[in-house]
């Protein structure tokens, strides 16, 4: 009996070791743009915390409107103040990070 159970307890914490070492969980996913004190996007996809970046937010699109963004306190885009940004985020995608453009509700 008592080797039945030593194999079975075994085979259950192989099982868990190997589904452990073999799950992808998916990545973490970060907001970025609208707390000027997070520090600059390159410095947050450096920390490899994170494998998606959404750049928050895209706020005005559609209905003949020039698209706008709002960056809180990083950098203003309408005085071409974000030119550091594309560099921060070929810096990410070296890294795999994917990074996308999120929006309010439009």
């Amino acid at each position: 009996m008592t080797s039945h159970l030593t194999i079975s307890l075994a085979f259950v914490c192989s099982m868990v070791l190997l589904l452990a070492t073999n799950s992808d969980a998916g990545g973490i996913s970060i907001y970025w743009g609208q707390n000027g004190q997070e520090g600059a996007l390159a410095e947050i996809c450096a920390t490899g915390n994170y494998k998606y970046v959404n750049l928050a937010f895209l706020t005005t699109l559609g209905n003949g409107q020039k698209p706008q963004m709002n960056l809180a306190g990083h950098c203003d885009p309408y005085s071409n103040g974000c030119t550091t940004l594309s560099s921060d985020i070929k810096s990410c995608q070296a890294q795999g990070i994917k990074v996308m453009l999120g929006s309010h509700p439009l």
